[in-house]
């Protein structure tokens, strides 16, 4: 378990380090990518483990890289201006 949660940890940082490698500019600052990445790893891990049950590291570390992908996607910001549109009466 302690290998598991150990791996997933390292995936999330490597998801991190190439959401950050790809999209610096629309990411905030590398720190709360970088743990943010972790974080989702290791409670994606948690979630498949805790469903799954103990034998499915695979499938708990796959788990982890989807949480994890899926946190990281929340803290993209819009890749262009956003348009205000005036209200003309």
């Amino acid at each position: 378990m302690i290998l598991e949660a150990l791996g997933s940890a390292v995936l999330g940082l490597v998801l991190a380090w190439a959401a950050v490698h790809r999209l610096s500019h629309r990411l905030p600052t590398p720190t709360l990518v970088f743990a943010t990445g972790v974080a989702g790893a290791l409670f994606g891990d948690f979630v498949t483990h805790s469903a799954l049950g103990p034998g499915s590291a695979l499938l708990s570390l796959l788990g982890a890289a989807v949480v994890s992908a899926a946190s990281l996607s929340l803290l993209l910001r819009p890749a262009g201006r956003l348009r205000r549109r005036s209200v003309t009466a």
